[in-house]
Order: C-alpha cells, then structure tokens, then sequence
C-alpha cells in the first residue's frame, strides 16, 4: 500500500488540478431482489450487498471507488462450500449514492451490515476486506464481534494516515483530507477524465489488464462518494482499538520493485504489533489490487486462511 497509494492520490490530485448507529426501523429499508443463478441482492441505505451459495458465512468487502466486481475471480469457488456474501457501497459501481453523501457513511456501512448479517443469521463469518474494505472488516470487528469469526485484511492498515507520516495523527492530516474530499467532490457532474482515471489506476496495479479495470471502476464511482469516504478514512484511527480486537486476523500485504518488501514488512506489522493474533502474508510482485496482479496467489491466501 505505501507507495500505492500515495501514486494514487497524487494521481488524484493531479486530475483534480486539470478538470450514526440506525435506529430498529433502519433494518425494515430493506429490499431483497431476486436474480439469476441464486442471486440475492438486499439494498441498504448505505450498501447493497449480494448472497450466493450455501454453507459457512463468508463476507466479501471491495475498497473505495470499488464494486463487488472485484471479487468476481473469487466467488464462484467459495460459493461451492460457502454462503458469500459480497458488499457494494453505495455511489460505486454505478449506483446510486443512497445515504452515502453526508457524514457518517463508515459507520452507516458497518450498521447495514451487522443489520444484514444479524437478520440472516449469520453468525462469525470469515470477513475479507481490501483497503477501504479492510477498515471496515476492522471496524465491524471492534463494534460487533460476533459477527466476525475471523478477517482477512488486503493491503490496508488500522490508520492509513500512516502511508503519509510515520505516527501521523488524524488531527495532523485533517487540513489534507478535507482539502482532498472538497477537491474531489468537485467533478460530480464533469465528463470523465480517462488519462486521469488511469494515473490513478497505475498506481494502484501493475499489470495492464488489472489497471484497465481499475480504471473503469474509479470512472464508474460517484465521485462525491469516493470523496466522503477517502475522508473518512483518512479520519479513522483504530490503532488504539487493535489491542482489544481479539478476532483472529491475517494481513496479506503486497511488495515490488516500486515498494520493496524491507521497505513494506515493517511499516506492516508495526501498524498491527499490538493486534493479538496476527499472521502477515507477502504478496510478491503486486500492487495494492493483489487480487488481479496475483490472483493464483490471492487464491492460494484465501485458501489458507479459510483452513
């Protein structure tokens, strides 16, 4: 993620330049939607969120700008054994924003789906988050621990602050990340820009086809959505909540040339050391997408953390 990330949103800057808990009536919003092939999709104030297969829980959380499309390499094979359920917040993938446009899109995330998951009794799921996703597999862990058995964390850290400033604190980067929600906001209604989806892109892949469809999905995002929640995870810090997240975690982290492993290891496990059970997975040769730079060997992770 370190220098991932950081190509990202300088990317983003660059384009920029040139263009609450619910109450109990929050869970009765809910709408289910039959589709194709067992399909289920339930829409949320905050997400929408897809049920396929049958068996042990296991939930599926894409990061910013992402749809569920990013597990779609993914949820075939667990779907054979498992109920899996994917997650899309709402602005991304082409959808509309729902509540997803004022504060408090984070938690109105993790409220939908304690909601979802206690309506269906799904309890101590296998929860697997990427970037933005893996904070909120944090944060649902912290607040609901039994809906979460156990997490997969990909590429994501407890304060991503920390990419910016080592032992940064919110209150340090709160002028940089209400300066990058504002900007970003501001191309709500503007044509797509493609050179600046794909700046945006090469920094968080590296391979051509993985790029491609990062692209697509950041042209597809509602921009003011990506901007609040960018926001808000530049303002959530849950380094100080590690220590009491006794939910088994595994952190797969990617490295290359451009973020080299004795550059990446220790910011990795330093940003989870007081996280009690924690085993830390390197992916080589991978961007911040590890799931398309490398998928056989996010499948091969996936598989050993759910045995």
């Amino acid at each position: 993620m370190i220098l991932h990330l950081r190509l990202s949103l300088a990317a983003s800057a660059v384009a920029l330049a040139a263009v609450i808990s619910p109450s109990p009536a929050h869970c009765q919003t809910v709408a289910h939607v039959a589709l194709s092939g067992g399909l289920v999709t339930t829409a949320l104030p905050h997400v929408s969120i897809a049920s396929t297969g049958r068996g042990s829980p296991i939930v599926l959380i894409p990061g910013l700008s992402s749809p569920r499309e990013v597990w779609a390499a993914t949820v075939p094979t667990l779907a054979r054994d498992h109920r899996v359920v994917t997650v899309q917040i709402n602005g991304f993938g082409g959808d509309a924003p729902g509540e997803n446009l004022k504060p408090g899109l984070l938690d109105g995330v993790v409220a939908d789906l304690h909601a979802y998951l206690q309506a269906n009794r799904l309890a101590h799921a296998a929860v697997i988050g990427h970037s933005l996703g893996g904070l909120v597999a944090l944060m649902l862990a912290r607040a609901h621990p039994e809906d979460a058995g156990r997490l997969l964390i990909v590429d994501a850290l407890p304060f991503v602050g920390e990419i910016f400033v080592p032992n940064a604190t919110v209150a340090m980067l709160a002028p940089q990340a209400a300066a990058m929600r504002d900007g970003m906001a501001t191309q709500y209604g503007k044509p797509d820009n493609p050179a600046a989806d794909a700046a945006i892109a090469q920094g968080l892949a590296l391979t051509p086809a993985a790029r491609a469809q990062v692209a697509g999905w950041v042209a597809r995002a509602d921009p003011r959505v990506s901007a609040q929640a960018l926001y808000e995870d530049l303002s959530t810090d849950l380094r100080p909540d590690l220590a009491g997240i006794a939910t088994p975690i595994t952190l797969i982290y990617p490295w290359s040339p451009l973020n080299p492993k004795e550059r990446a290891e220790p910011l990795y496990r330093a940003a989870y050391a007081k996280a009690p059970h924690i085993t830390v997975v390197a992916v080589a040769d991978s961007g911040h997408f590890v799931m398309l730079d490398q998928p056989a060997a996010f499948s091969a992770a996936v598989d050993a953390f759910l045995r």
